[in-house]
């Protein structure tokens, strides 16, 4: 009979001890479910302004790239050739001379660019102290050469 009742009041501590496991793991999946629920609609969040800020560039822009390959030209190499052409323009005497405007400090350099389409680019200049964005434009003639020219240039003030 004491074997009974103890044999009882074993299955009972384990059923009890189980049933909280089993309760507190149930809580803790619950929680991890709506971290992964949250984390997933932050991703879809990121993803879609990656996408409405990538809307203006050159590779991956399906009439920038039809425009290039109607001059038998690879997106990527023209990229680098651009970006090194303007970035090159910063060591001459006075400054680049895609930036209209002469620096208080120095000669105004451009620090950072982007490309929008196959036709313009969205600069960032500085000379240390001012700053400001320039919009350059640039095309390939007939013979493939390339032209380069700023359109509107803006400097933001002290």
């Amino acid at each position: 009979m004491y074997l009974f009742f103890f044999a009882v009041l074993y299955i009972l501590f384990q059923y009890m001890n189980e049933k909280t496991i089993f309760e507190s793991q149930e809580k803790s999946i619950n929680g991890l479910t709506k971290k992964l629920e949250k984390a997933n609609d932050s991703l879809v969040v990121l993803q879609n302004s990656v996408s409405e800020s990538d809307y203006f560039r050159l590779i991956g822009n399906d009439n920038a790239m039809t425009y290039l390959e109607r001059y038998d030209l690879d997106p990527v190499k023209v990229k680098q050739m651009i970006t090194d052409e303007i970035y090159d323009k910063n060591g001459l005497e006075g400054g680049n001379p895609l930036v209209e405007f002469k620096g208080d400090r120095g000669p105004m350099r451009i620090n950072k660019i982007k490309f929008l389409n196959h036709r313009w680019i969205l600069a960032d200049f500085s000379d240390g102290q001012r700053w400001g964005e320039v919009i350059i434009e640039y095309f390939f003639d007939e013979k493939n050469e390339l032209d380069i020219y700023p359109i509107k240039t803006v400097l933001y003030p002290l």
